[in-house]
């Protein structure tokens, strides 16, 4: 499926759209069954595509979410590329619409193959990241009955791409996973410690843990062991996790808090209550 991957493998500065078209296959991100909801009755499909995302955006804030839709699917149409990644995220969520996560993965394939300057500072920089973040994800796990298939040389690509050019935080966290574990390819600890820092000092609470396990004895990545910085972490991750990341990430921590010297957890704690989300500083 991914017969252009092999040439591109190394080019770090590939364009996102070369990108999303070694993925493949390329489909309408709208396809599929049409809401029940006439949207004559709350919206003119005729309006520009700010006044129709504005008008999604109103409704999905006011909890209107079949309405949104509908209204974000029209000004997705039209070329809005905030009303096309929302959409797409509705759609990878179930928020509002049933989940689909191929509809979600087609639609995030679109946005990545239809900008033409994937920088990180052309204007839909947020939007592409998040899209090749999310396609990574997609290629990653795979989705059971369609064309997506688990692969994770090009997912470690994928993130790579994201982190590098974009400098986003889950692509950073995701990469570094995948190196630390040799997944995708060949484990890296130090440089996967390198990307897992550079995601934490944006507040990424997964690699805040991760990174602060592996300074707290420092024999994975071969430096001197920080149990101070690694525990001050690992406790800032555990307060700002989501409630599935406190699964992984507690055990973690109450291991690195019993083997700390009395001394290393009062530095530690004292440490990360008054640096909070900088705690890795």
């Amino acid at each position: 499926m991914l017969e252009c991957v092999a040439n591109r493998r190394h080019r770090v500065g590939a364009s996102a759209k070369a990108m999303a078209l070694a993925l493949g296959f390329f489909a309408s991100p709208f396809g599929g069954p049409a809401y029940a909801l006439d949207p004559s009755n709350v919206i003119n499909p005729e309006s520009g595509p700010a006044e129709l995302f504005n008008f999604g955006f109103s409704a999905y804030k006011r909890g209107e979410k079949t309405e949104a839709a509908e209204a974000l699917k029209y000004a997705a149409d039209k070329g809005h590329p905030g009303a096309r990644w929302k959409l797409g995220r509705m759609y990878a969520d179930g928020d509002g619409v049933p989940r689909n996560d191929y509809e979600a993965f087609k639609i995030f394939q679109e946005i990545v193959a239809d900008d033409q300057d994937d920088t990180s500072v052309s204007p839909n920089a947020a939007y592409v990241a998040s899209s090749v973040t999310a396609l990574a994800d997609y290629m990653r796990t795979g989705i059971p009955n369609t064309p997506v298939r688990i692969d994770l040389s090009q997912a470690r690509q994928l993130y790579f791409h994201a982190a590098s050019i974009f400098g986003d935080p889950q692509a950073q966290y995701r990469l570094g996973r995948m190196l630390l574990y040799g997944e995708g390819g060949r484990a890296n600890p130090r440089q996967a410690a390198r990307w897992l820092n550079l995601s934490a000092e944006k507040g990424n609470a997964g690699a805040q843990a991760l990174l602060g396990y592996l300074l707290f004895d420092g024999d994975q990545i071969a430096v001197k062991p920080e149990p101070v910085r690694g525990l001050a972490l690992l406790t800032v991750a555990l307060r700002n996790a989501e409630p599935m990341d406190r699964e992984w990430i507690r055990p973690m921590q109450e291991e690195a808090f019993s083997l700390a010297s009395e001394g290393d957890r009062r530095t530690a704690l004292a440490y990360a209550e008054t640096k909070g989300t900088d705690a890795h500083n």
